[in-house]
């Protein structure tokens, strides 16, 4: 079974960065999209991101687009968010999921939508402050 554990989350200003990681284990990433969503107390969960297990498409929400990249290395079984010009909006707790593909290193990368991930994450805090 897939388990997926984030880290890289922490404080930082304003116009700031942080690399969000999602290692997996249990299974090769090698037939799964993975997703990065993010919450905020009293709030739907949103979907951020998405890459295919291929690597080849990605996909963002508007709020990041521009700001936010996503990528992976297959071989460290690791999906990478890398955020810029941090906004405090940006604050929330993320998390990777994974949707699984019967295809290997599939291009299809899902909607960003919580009911087309399973194999979530426990979370990771990033918080935007001054």
């Amino acid at each position: 079974q897939l388990q997926l554990v984030e880290s890289g989350g922490g404080l930082v200003q304003p116009g700031g960065s942080l690399r969000l990681s999602c290692a997996a284990s249990g299974f090769t990433l090698d037939y799964y999209a993975i997703g990065w969503f993010r919450q905020v107390p009293g709030k739907e969960r949103e979907g951020v991101s998405c890459i295919s297990s291929s690597g080849g498409y990605t996909k963002y929400a508007d709020s990041v687009k521009g700001r936010f990249s996503i990528s992976r290395d297959n071989a460290k079984n690791t999906v990478y968010l890398q955020m810029n010009s941090l906004k405090p909006e940006d604050t929330a707790v993320y998390y990777c999921a994974g949707s699984w593909d019967p295809v290997r290193y599939s291009d299809y990368a899902p909607p960003l939508k919580e009911a087309d991930f399973g194999s979530w994450g426990q979370g990771t805090q990033v918080t935007v402050s001054s």
